[in-house]
């Protein structure tokens, strides 16, 4: 299955996604990148990360100023959790656009427009529960 969530954070109910603080993309990201150091940072100013988890599972991020693009993460709740972290670091949002849906944590929630708000699916931010959110199943046996 071929499917990219994307990472946004809201602010005091906008409409708008707010900037990110890319010193905590880093902080999160950088330990699992395996791809070329010199490739991190693209010519548009993005940053580009292939991370792979201590399960093996893997997925290519892209960041922007915005938001994050977690490309074809591999199933496995090792990468699952680097996003969890990053989003929850970030107080941030996932959004499935698969099923056209925002997962994200109570503090995060609450920064929400009012009507995303009635409709984002309050989870944990763990490995386990963002697997099981966007993909339908956990790898927890």
């Amino acid at each position: 299955m071929s499917y990219s969530p994307s990472i946004y954070k809201f602010v005091e109910g906008s409409d708008e996604p707010v900037p990110l603080d890319m010193r905590v993309v880093q902080a999160v990201l950088s330990p699992y990148d395996v791809g070329d150091p010199d490739l991190t940072v693209l010519d548009d100013g993005r940053l580009q990360y292939w991370v792979r988890a201590a399960d093996g599972s893997e997925a290519e991020i892209f960041v922007d100023r915005t938001g994050i693009l977690v490309e074809r993460p591999h199933s496995g709740p090792g990468v699952f959790a680097i996003v969890a972290e990053l989003t929850a670091r970030l107080t941030a949002v996932i959004f499935d656009p698969s099923q056209g849906t925002f997962f994200c944590g109570s503090e995060a929630h609450a920064h929400l427009p009012a009507d995303m708000r009635q409709e984002a699916v309050l989870i944990d931010m763990t490995g386990e529960a963002i697997e099981a959110a966007l993909i339908g199943r956990s790898t927890r046996n």
